[in-house]
C-alpha cells in the first residue's frame, strides 16, 4: 500500500458545490479552475505557505456519487483574514492513499480519478481528499500531480 499519514494543514480558497451525476462535476471543476486563474486568486490568498495549488474534495454527501464540495487554493498558515467570497478549509491529520498523476494536464488527473472511482479495494474515508499541483504541474506533457485519498484506518 501506498498509505502516507498527513498532519493537519489549512487552505484558504474558491469553492463550488457539484456532483459527479451527468458529468456536472467536470463542468463545474473547469468553470472553478477559470475562475482560479482569472481572477489570480493564487495572489489574493493571505497567509499562503508555498505557491504549490490544491484541489480539496470535501463535504461528501455520501461518496463520490453524491454531491461534494470543490475547493481551489493555497496552504497557508492560519485560517485568519479569509478574504470575503472565499473559503478556509482544516485538512485533518489522516492516513491517505497517494496516486501520482503524469502526463497532460488536466486529462492525466482526469484519469486517476477514473482510477480512484473504479478502486473496489480502496476503503475511502469520504473526509478531505485532495490534489497537490506543486512546481512539477507546470512541465507540460510531463506534468505532475499528486492526489491524496483520505482512507480508513
Amino acid at each position: 500500500m501506498n498509505d502516507h499519514i498527513i498532519p493537519e494543514f489549512y487552505v484558504i480558497g474558491i469553492s463550488i458545490r457539484t456532483t459527479n451525476e451527468n458529468g456536472q462535476s467536470a463542468e463545474d471543476i473547469e468553470t472553478l479552475w477559470g475562475k482560479f486563474w482569472g481572477e489570480e486568486i493564487q495572489k489574493q490568498v493571505p497567509n499562503k505557505v508555498n505557491d504549490d495549488i490544491y484541489a480539496v474534495y470535501t463535504d461528501y454527501e455520501t461518496d463520490f456519487t453524491g454531491p461534494y464540495t470543490v475547493i481551489v487554493g493555497l496552504s497557508v498558515s492560519s485560517l485568519e483574514n479569509i478574504p470575503d467570497g472565499f473559503v478556509g478549509i482544516t485538512i485533518e491529520n489522516a492516513v491517505y492513499q497517494k496516486f501520482v498523476s503524469k502526463g497532460k494536464m488536466p486529462e492525466a488527473v482526469v484519469n486517476t480519478w477514473v482510477e480512484i472511482w473504479q478502486d473496489k479495494d480502496l476503503n475511502r474515508a469520504y473526509k478531505a481528499d485532495f490534489t497537490v499541483h506543486g512546481k512539477k504541474y507546470y512541465d507540460g506533457d510531463n506534468a505532475e500531480v499528486e492526489t491524496f485519498i483520505s482512507v480508513k484506518e
